[in-house]
């Protein structure tokens, strides 16, 4: 079987949260007044329950003067909304009565296990008592109705409460009697912690503590609850607590655990075969499947051969493990034997070896009488047993390797096939399977064996989606087929489109007793306290992955304490690694931390809302949050200074440095390699930050973001960055941080070609420079003013906003600053076929830039000079420079800088004979990448390459780009190089013979170019 349950006939839950179940589906029985009448009909099945004691249990003291005939209306209504309910529920004299069999009630199950249980110890047979009080208490999820039912209801619930302790209590005398003693301790203490007034649990513990060999302990113990009911009631201990205490001070020997007795092994007269059904729908896994039955085959040695198979909740463990158990079933032919451990298991806790053991005997039919009562022996019985039968034993939903390895021994020739949501290394000798999750062709034929074929083929992009969407995990991919199988109308595409909601994707993953919520829940429940918490923290991170630094920060640890929680959660496969030192959340339970977020995180403009737990796990998750935070702005200030020297940090007096250990960010290769790894994560940082209205992190972070966001091209991020910064600025009134991100944003489009937006962004960073007497920013937005004014040919009004833009930064001895500027400067002179003065400006440009060791700008100053350069027609000079800058631009200019860099050194080859190479460049320039992002460099490119192209006589080719630059160049209004592309095509087609259109594109880009005041001379 896979890790689901077969469907089961009409249910219901009352211990706890109403639940009313008709197989897989959950049946909405009504509201409040309907679950009340329910809930008190099924206290008492088969016995009437006049209307008036069902009064009594809805409104108490309070009915209404209709509360008859409402209560003849919830029946009503409860025998339409349950299957069969006229049959279900009765009218009998003067009330109803339920007709439900004792399995089909949790209450009426817990009642009948503690009578057997009685029974049998009371036979003797206290192993069968263990076994079924701890099924009995199993199915206790709560207070009748969750605590919500009214006085009536809340006292039968504390009655029935009362008799579960008792049960508690009776079920730790008979694990004591068995031998258990060091590993009762924890459990105890829980159930002391809750119910510190009940003696009986104290002298357990005491019991407990002094046969463990903690007798300092156990009388610390007595001193403990001593104080506490003198404080609490002004009484001391009963009498049976105080003689325990004598006892122990004495160290008596009837305090001892019982000697355990030995039995001789048990050769059963049949073969079991109790495995679960294999399933016909099995699908993928066969790579698993062949590795399992190879290692079967192949393996050397005596002693068990032990599988273990592990792998994250829903993953297909079991699914696994049975079908290689049926087809290994003819080589063990004494027995082939399952039970469920019960590691993850709901309302549950796992087995003990010993009651395992006793399982098994039982299994082989051992009788009662041979089956010792303690669990040491029991367990030594099932070992003597193993070691002389050929069989299989799967031991399925292990907690540890811990409550496996008591239940094996050698020399046995036994299969032990063991599956588990951990990682068991400490499982000696076991060959281990580790499941992900299914590829995607598995997963979609997983779906299809399902759904069927003819459903699934008629929507197969839908069908992509969904396994995408269900993370491949096979639980998720059935549950998500079996809804669609079960709702004939729905379409695949439907559900797709229901699971994109990520707040609600995991509600959506259920069906019936089957939930992927559950399933992960489960796993997360049985983690400490302290790894729960970290588990709900890093689910705050906002990325894919997650490194060890960023882990660090987020959990207020070194980087090898984070580590360590980081392993111990993918040992739990809680957490997937793709790559050493990175750590990924499936996307579903991704899902699952962020729902666990969303019940405590808070953005830290709301009020702590109270002091209880949930506000303090709240503030620990803004606490979390502002130190990934700090992290981030520490690691990207570090990175940028390295990668882009000369560059000024914003002043941020109100941030405190980070505590948090960073990443080795020594050298420009460090630097680099970090930013280009983490730049999704920062993005998605930023992101976090403005949900989290932390705005003067938005805005600070942005600044440093933008920087490798521009260097590798993704300059439509780059704006939508600038943009959520100019919004948090403003919304946090930091008039200085709105500045900076008005220019930044600016900047921004400039290079998507949004110039006159551009203006605005950056006339209203200079207004805002001036008024806070702030002269670097001041510099900053008049450069960017005039390089945007210079872009669209208003170079008498760009020229002197340049100017006194280098003349501030000259000043300020801002030298990284001034060449940026100077290479702008540079351009406008060239664009306006002022040469001599380009080469001037690009000149200096270099020199600052290499004096301060800014490669990234040297580049821009070199090829700068080259353009110049050529425009004085030195092309051999030029083509010097541009060597020195493609040498210098490796990882260091965008794609866009690279393919303009790429042409210009084409067009140099060209002109100096070198065909071949101008052929390669200009090639390499054109398929460097997707230039529709960076429109001017699409346009220059296509220009210089189409003139390159007309040169050589391959007209065709220099039409259709000087056509793609013109469209490029007349989206944006760049209007130099729309000139030139007109001047490109007219003349073109003067040599294809097109005179008329030639004629007309010629006099368009010469008013144009009349327009911007270039000589018509230097416009090619």
């Amino acid at each position: 079987m896979d890790e689901t349950t077969e469907a089961r006939r009409l249910q219901f839950r009352i211990l706890g949260s109403f639940e009313c179940w008709d197989g897989t589906e959950r049946i909405r029985v009504g509201g409040p007044v309907h679950e009340k009448v329910l809930v008190t009909l099924l206290l008492e099945p088969q016995r009437v329950i006049p209307v008036f004691r069902l009064m009594e249990a809805v409104w108490e003291e309070d009915a209404p003067a209709t509360a008859s005939h409402q209560i003849r209306k919830a029946v009503a209504e409860l025998r339409q909304r349950i299957p069969d309910g006229r049959d279900l529920i009765v009218t009998e004299g003067p009330g109803y009565r339920v007709l439900t069999t004792p399995d089909q009630v949790d209450l009426s199950r817990f009642t009948e296990g503690l009578e057997q249980a009685r029974n049998a110890t009371a036979a003797g047979q206290s192993a069968y008592a263990a076994a079924t009080l701890r099924e009995a208490l199993a199915l206790w999820r709560g207070p009748l109705l969750a605590g919500s039912g009214g006085t009536v209801l809340t006292a039968v619930s504390a009655a029935l409460e009362e008799r579960r302790l008792t049960a508690v209590e009776q079920l730790f005398d008979l694990r004591l009697a068995a031998g258990e003693n060091s590993e009762l301790i924890g459990e105890l203490r829980e159930f002391i912690d809750t119910h510190p007034l009940r003696e009986t649990l104290r002298g357990q513990l005491m019991l407990a503590l002094f046969r463990s060999g903690r007798q300092a302990d156990a009388l610390e113990e007595f001193a403990k609850v001593r104080e506490f009911l003198i404080d609490e009631l002004g009484i001391g201990p009963g009498d049976a607590l105080t003689e325990l205490h004598n006892a122990v001070l004495r160290n008596s020997p009837e305090l001892a655990a019982p000697p355990l007795p030995t039995a001789a092994p048990f050769t059963p007269q049949h073969k079991p075969a109790v495995l679960p059904y294999d399933l016909r729908d099995f699908t993928g896994r066969e790579e698993e499947v062949r590795e399992l039955l190879g290692f079967v085959e192949q393996a050397p040695g005596t002693g068990p051969l032990i599988v273990a198979i592990d792998g994250m909740g829903g993953s297909g463990k079991t699914s696994l493990a049975v079908r290689a158990a049926h087809q290994l079933a003819e080589n063990y032919p004494d027995a082939q034997l399952y039970i469920d451990l019960r590691g993850f298991t709901p309302n549950g806790l796992p087995l003990t070896a010993g009651a395992a053991a006793e399982a098994l005997l039982r299994m082989l039919s051992v009788p009662g009488d041979r089956i010792p009562d303690d669990a040491e022996s029991r367990i030594a019985l099932w070992r003597r047993t193993m070691s002389t039968h050929r069989m299989i034993l799967l031991l399925d939903n292990a907690v540890d390797a811990s409550q496996v390895r008591p239940l094996l021994t050698s020399p046995t020739e036994t299969l032990v096939l063991v599956t588990s949501r951990a990682l068991l290394v400490d499982l000696d000798a076991a060959h281990t399977v580790s499941l992900d999750v299914m590829p995607p062709s598995d997963s979609a034929a997983l779906v299809e064996s399902v759904l069927g074929r003819t459903r699934a083929g008629a929507e197969p992009e839908a069908v992509e989606q969904l396994v995408e969407l269900c993370g491949h995990l096979p639980l998720a991919l059935r549950i998500a087929a079996a809804r669609l199988r079960k709702r004939p109308r729905w379409t695949v595409r439907y559900l797709v489109d229901r699971l994109r909601d990520d707040v609600h994707r995991l509600a959506e993953l259920n069906s019936g007793e089957r939930s992927v919520e559950v399933t992960l829940r489960l796993s997360y429940e049985g983690l400490t306290a302290e790894t729960r918490e970290a588990f709900r923290l890093l689910g705050q991170h906002p990325g894919a992955e997650i490194d060890t630094y960023a882990a660090g920060a987020l959990l207020d640890k070194g980087v090898r304490e984070a580590e360590e929680v980081l392993e111990y959660l993918l040992d739990m496969h809680l957490l997937q690694q793709h790559e050493t030192g990175r750590y990924a959340f499936h996307d579903l339970v991704r899902s699952f931390a962020h729902n666990l977020s969303r019940g405590s995180a808070r953005p830290v403009s709301e009020p702590d809302g109270g002091n209880g737990s949930e506000a303090d796990s709240g503030q620990e998750a803004t606490r979390a949050v502002v130190r990934l935070l700090d992290f981030a702005l520490a690691a990207t200030d570090a990175a940028c200074d390295l990668l882009f020297p000369g560059r000024v940090r914003t002043d941020r007096p109100e941030h405190r440095p980070t505590t948090a250990e960073l990443p080795p960010l020594d050298t420009v290769a460090q630097a680099r390699e970090w930013l280009e790894r983490e730049q999704d994560s920062l993005l998605a940082a930023v992101s976090l930050a403005y949900r989290w209205e932390m705005d003067s992190h938005v805005g600070l972070l942005a600044a440093n973001v933008v920087f490798p966001l521009d260097l590798r091209g993704r300059l439509e991020e780059f704006g939508e960055l600038g943009r959520i910064a100019v919004t948090a600025s403003r919304r946090l009134g930091d008039s200085a941080l709105l500045r900076l991100s008005l220019s930044n944003l600016s900047v921004a489009c400039w290079k998507l070609g949004r110039f006159k937006e551009g203006i605005e962004m950056s006339e209203e960073a200079l207004a805002l420079a001036v008024s806070l007497d702030d002269r670097r920013g001041e510099a900053k937005d008049t450069g960017v003013l005039g390089l945007l004014l210079s872009t669209m040919g208003r170079y008498e009004e760009a020229l002197p906003r340049l100017r006194q833009s280098i003349q501030i930064k000259r000043q300020l001895g801002a030298d990284r600053a001034e060449a940026e500027s100077l290479t702008n400067l540079s351009s406008l002179y060239a664009e306006w076929g002022r040469f001599p003065e380009a080469v001037e400006a690009a000149t200096r440009a270099v020199a600052l830039s290499r004096s301060i060791g800014s490669v990234d700008k040297e580049v821009e100053g070199l090829t700068d000079l080259a353009v110049a350069m050529m425009g004085l027609g030195e092309a051999t000079e030029a083509a010097d420079l541009l060597a020195r800058a493609r040498e210098l631009a490796v990882d260091i200019v965008s794609p866009a800088d690279m393919s303009f860099l790429l042409a210009l050194s084409a067009d140099a080859a060209d002109w100096l004979g070198q065909d071949g190479q101008a052929t390669e460049w200009a090639e390499a320039a054109l398929n460097l990448d997707d230039l529709s992002g960076a429109p001017m460099c699409e346009a220059a490119v296509g220009n210089i390459i189409g003139r390159l192209h007309s040169r050589n006589g391959r007209y065709s080719t220099a039409r259709d780009l000087h056509t793609r630059a013109h469209d490029a160049a007349s989206r944006i209004g760049y209007r130099i190089e729309e000139a030139r592309a007109l001047a490109g095509m007219a003349h073109v087609l003067e040599h294809l013979g097109e005179r008329g259109a030639a004629m007309a594109h010629r006099e368009t880009a010469l008013e144009a170019f009349d327009a911007m005041g270039i000589p018509t001379a230097t416009t090619t």
